[in-house]
């Protein structure tokens, strides 16, 4: 199936690991110039290479702290100045804090409220406009199961990125005449290294190994096993082409099952 993607430019957030790199890494395989951003220029440079030698694609990046409005205007121009232009939109990022509610300082609710929403709204506010311009766009969030089914001990993260999924649907509406869709992806559990933190964290309080509670999570999940990085992002790639160009306002959950609900 062609997808309609190559020569299109894509700017992923949070790029350099986990699903963010593999999301890169699919897109390069479909032709894209490819932009990243992170924290960590050691990521950045190491996804990078491995991207180049992968794909024969290298990506452009840029050192971006989600939580700084000036980072992110700075990547967006970089990136148009590098490409042009910039068509495809993936809003990624770390998790925030865990934790319960009485554990939590509202300095917590503050930064978690910038990296999860108000970063995706800095970066919707850029690219928007340009796209409106060329009457075609893909935004793309990357939010979590926890917008369905909220998950214990991740107060910030079940609040915040519930908001993310009421901004696009809003969103999506508004743009959708002007050719641009607006999309979340709900992860459930995939292995990535946040995944595996969560679980070393939890597995202290009770009394079994990381392992353990990793294949005891894996019970849970109808298919019987964790996600993987690659899953996520061959969903991303769909959303984001033009076949998919009648999808917009909807978070599709890629998550084996895990979630029970019929919405």
């Amino acid at each position: 199936m062609d997808l309609g993607l190559k020569g299109k430019t894509v700017l992923i957030t949070a790029g350099s690991k986990g699903i963010g790199q593999s999301i890169a890494e699919a897109f390069a395989e479909e032709g894209c110039n490819v932009a990243i951003c992170s924290r960590s220029k050691e990521n950045l440079e190491a996804t990078s290479a491995d991207i180049k030698k992968k794909y024969n694609v290298e990506p452009f990046w840029c050192i971006c702290d989600l939580n700084n409005g000036k980072d992110i205007e700075n990547t967006y121009n970089l990136v148009k100045k590098q490409f042009g232009k910039i068509d495809i939109l993936v809003n990624n990022c770390g998790g925030p804090a865990p934790g319960m509610f009485s554990e939590l300082s509202e300095q917590d609710w503050q930064s978690a409220f910038e990296q999860i929403l108000l970063s995706i709204i800095r970066f919707c506010n850029l690219a928007i406009p340009d796209m409106i311009i060329k009457e075609w766009g893909r935004i793309i969030n990357i939010t979590s199961v926890s917008v369905k089914q909220p998950i214990e001990n991740l107060m910030l993260s079940n609040s915040l990125r519930s908001g993310v999924i009421g901004f696009a649907k809003s969103l999506s509406n508004e743009v959708a005449k002007y050719n641009i869709t607006v999309n979340n992806i709900a992860p459930g559990y995939t292995l990535t290294n946040r995944l595996y933190e969560l679980a070393v964290l939890r597995s202290k309080n009770e009394n079994q190994s990381h392992e353990e509670y990793l294949a005891e999570m894996a019970k849970h999940i109808p298919m019987n096993r964790l996600g993987r990085p690659e899953e996520i992002a061959a969903a991303v790639v769909f959303l984001s082409s033009c076949r998919a160009g009648y999808i917009t306002g909807n978070t599709i959950q890629v998550d084996g099952g895990w979630v029970k609900g019929l919405y």
